[in-house]
Formats: C-alpha cells, sequence, structure tokens
C-alpha cells in the first residue's frame, strides 16, 4: 500500500512543476483535466525520446 502511495504522491509533485498547473487558474474541472493529461503525455514523450536505441543483433 505504500509503493501506491508512493507513486500518487511523486506524480502530483511532477505536477506542480507545470507554471499553469501550480495554481488553480482554470474554471471548468475539464479544462483542469485536460492540462493534467497533457502535462503527463509530455513527460512520457520526453522520457521516451531519452531512452537508448539499442542496436540490432
Amino acid at each position: 500500500m505504500v509503493k501506491k502511495r508512493w507513486i500518487v504522491e511523486r506524480s502530483i509533485a511532477w505536477i506542480t512543476f507545470q507554471r499553469r498547473l501550480n495554481r488553480d487558474y482554470e474554471l471548468l474541472p475539464d479544462t483542469t483535466e485536460a492540462w493534467v493529461i497533457f502535462t503527463f503525455i509530455r513527460l512520457m514523450i520526453r522520457r521516451l525520446a531519452q531512452l537508448p536505441v539499442q542496436a540490432a543483433a
């Protein structure tokens, strides 16, 4: 149970690095949800782009 809590806390910390999501500027919850999804997509793309390319054997 502690591992899952750590995952949630770390994910929330990653979200707060986004300037727009650091404060609640949006009026609609759907807009905030879209920004959260956008943030996680951006994080995953950046991480995938940093993976080393493996040479074909």
